[in-house]
């Protein structure tokens, strides 16, 4: 049965991501225009992602930092290609209590200038370096139109920002993080996804290129959810990042950043969701299992606070619904809040020698006997979930993946079943701004390594330098 708060999601694509927002009380609208509260569901998903990114971060030699939250404009306009990308998002302060200030400071979209900065002070020999470090904070940026999680003016993210002694070094750590994140999107989040270099129209103001990772959403809409970027010595001879060279001659640094933000959190619904709410991965759900004891039986109630602490003990992050609810109303609030594993015991599933599992992702209820080993049992069972999330996800990219020769193919595509395109390109920014008029169709990535599918740009029919992934945008 379907829940009544919820619009089908092949009916109202934005008001089905509204509605599960609210029924599963992840985040809600605040008067500060352009800002969402992060409510505790939505806060714990992103714990969740915080922890496993920031092991993986550590485990590859990264530290966390803090930088502060204002730029001052002097350092903003050092590097004049991130201040002229990020102008139109950029909000300033220009009063400290009663009093104008002498310079005005913009609230960080960004913080390549304060680490720029910062390595400029603290980097004295290539003995110094690498400098691999990242921060966790919130950002500023003056967006026209919003939406929860997707696009709002203040967000969470982490920013990471390495310094390095070669280029060879700085190019490595850019792809490295690339398949950091990779990695976590497919294993943790089950969001299988492409990666592949921007074009120089889409890439990080500043950077020399932008590695990206891109993901497809059920309705066929793109999400980017991650990059990385390499700068090459563009920051460190405008901030004079130098240090001591082997020779003892002065050389500048290498540098990269990468970040992910809580739009992951906004690709988690819209990948997995469905017309009954969340739907969360168990290795990412800050709650796997719910027990939940049908009646009021004190055999029942013991009998599943014992398997709770059994699977606890056993690494599975359980817990025992006892609140004063119906159980109809607590399997309802269960699958909205997207929990991968429902455990339901009662009177007469005990005088019946039976426990029943339900699966989240199919909502398939299966019986078991009392017997069986429950720790064995549901770790098999949220592997078997996880899994089934990810090849879900990918046979709906695959798909909605289309190869296509001719820009009339384009059209009727985004047209009717948008999804990733795959076509080729010429290398200009004239063609790529002819395929945005399409329902403002935009590359997403280039496919380097990958067999060409035509030898002609698919816009201007001369000769084609690059495969690109192209699609519409969230």
């Amino acid at each position: 049965m379907k829940n009544k708060s919820i619009t089908s999601r092949d009916v109202d694509f934005a008001a089905w991501y509204t509605d599960i927002i609210k029924a599963a009380k992840l985040a809600s609208y605040s008067n500060v225009k352009g800002c969402i509260v992060i409510e505790p569901n939505g806060y714990a998903i992103w714990e969740q992602m915080q922890k496993t990114l920031d092991k993986m971060f550590k485990e590859t030699g990264h530290q966390n930092i803090c930088m502060p939250m204002l730029i001052p404009e002097n350092l903003m306009k050092k590097e004049g290609e991130l201040i002229n990308g990020f102008a139109p998002e950029v909000a300033w302060v220009t009063m400290g209590g009663q009093k104008q200030l002498e310079e005005r400071m913009c609230i960080r979209p960004t913080s390549e200038t304060l680490f720029s900065d910062y390595y400029s002070s603290i980097v004295k020999s290539y003995r110094d370096l690498p400098i691999k470090y990242n921060q966790w904070c919130n950002v500023l940026r003056w967006e026209k139109e919003t939406r929860p999680f997707l696009r709002s003016r203040e967000f969470l993210w982490q920013e990471g920002h390495t310094i390095h002694e070669t280029a060879e070094e700085a190019e490595e750590e850019t792809h490295n993080m690339l398949n950091i994140y990779k990695k976590f999107f497919e294993e943790y989040l089950a969001i299988p996804v492409i990666t592949g270099r921007k074009t120089e129209k889409e890439k990080f103001a500043g950077a020399e290129y932008t590695l990206t990772v891109e993901a497809l959403m059920y309705n066929g809409v793109a999400l980017q959810s991650g990059t990385s970027h390499y700068f090459g010595q563009k920051f460190s001879k405008a901030y004079d990042i130098s240090f001591a060279d082997r020779n003892n001659e002065k050389a500048y640094v290498y540098q990269t950043s990468w970040g992910v933000a809580t739009r992951m959190i906004g690709g988690l619904i819209m990948v997995h969701g469905d017309d009954n709410g969340l739907i969360l991965p168990p290795k990412i759900a800050p709650r796997q299992v719910v027990l939940v004891p049908i009646g009021k039986s004190e055999e029942v109630s013991k009998l599943c606070e014992k398997y709770c602490k059994e699977l606890l003990n056993a690494g599975i992050i359980a817990y025992v619904d006892n609140s004063e609810k119906s159980p109809g109303f607590k399997f309802a609030e269960a699958e909205v809040n997207g929990i991968p594993v429902r455990i339901e015991i009662g009177e007469r599933d005990l005088a019946e020698n039976k426990i029943t599992f339900a699966r989240r992702d199919t909502r398939e209820k299966i019986v078991e006997s009392l017997e069986v080993n429950v720790v064995e049992y549901t770790k098999n069972l949220l592997d078997t979930i996880q899994n089934n999330l990810y090849n879900r996800a990918l046979q709906r990219r695959e798909e909605l993946t289309y190869e296509c020769h001719k820009l009339e193919e384009v059209e009727q595509i985004m047209n009717t079943k948008p999804g990733f395109i795959k076509a080729m390109w010429c290398g200009d920014e004239e063609c790529e701004l002819k395929m945005k008029e399409i329902k403002g169709t935009k590359s997403r990535c280039i496919l380097e390594d990958h067999e060409a599918i035509d030898d002609k740009c698919i816009v201007c029919g001369k000769p084609a330098k690059h495969l690109v992934v192209w699609g519409i945008q969230y």
